[in-house]
């Protein structure tokens, strides 16, 4: 039965597109793991904290980007070894400062908010709503936290841009 009345082969740009993102997010919640376990100094109690929200966010997206794949009738990637081959987010080393692991975090945000524009390129193409839907929800969160982290990191002397004010 075809419940999503899309035609399976229109499908499978979309799944592979999905299936790149699940490997990003698995690498990019292994890379939170490894912050919140090894963060030091001043800003621990607040990046240590930090670190597990957004590791708890990424598993749950996890989920649910696998579960979306299987809802368009596939199968998820689901293997370390596969997901290391086709993700772009690289293993950081847990011995790094604590403006540089939200450093790496935020270069990690630039490559799965592009590979959600993959996503939600192809599932336009196709009429694909969920997965728009579903992926669209990520764009925003991510970006917000991207900015919250941004701000952090910056230095207290920083300003944002003016041109919009009266």
């Amino acid at each position: 039965m075809n419940y999503l009345n899309i035609k399976e082969e229109k499908l499978l740009p979309v799944v592979i597109e999905l299936n790149t993102l699940l490997a990003e997010y698995h690498l990019y919640y292994q890379k939170l793991r490894n912050f919140h376990w090894n963060i030091l100094g001043q800003n621990f109690f607040d990046l240590h904290e930090q670190f597990e929200t957004m590791y708890t966010d990424a598993r749950v997206k996890i989920d649910e980007i696998a579960e979306r794949i299987l809802t368009l009738r596939y199968h998820p990637m689901s293997n370390l070894s596969a997901y290391l081959k086709t993700a772009t987010i690289e293993e950081s080393t847990g011995k790094l400062e604590d403006r540089e692991m939200i450093a790496e975090t935020l270069k990690a945000h630039s490559i799965l908010l592009k590979q959600m524009g993959k996503v939600i390129e192809k599932a336009n193409s196709i009429n694909d709503e969920g997965t728009i839907d579903l992926i669209g929800a990520y764009v925003r969160e991510l970006e917000k936290t991207s900015w919250m982290l941004n701000a952090w990191n910056k230095d207290k002397k920083g300003q944002l841009n003016t041109a919009s004010m009266i």
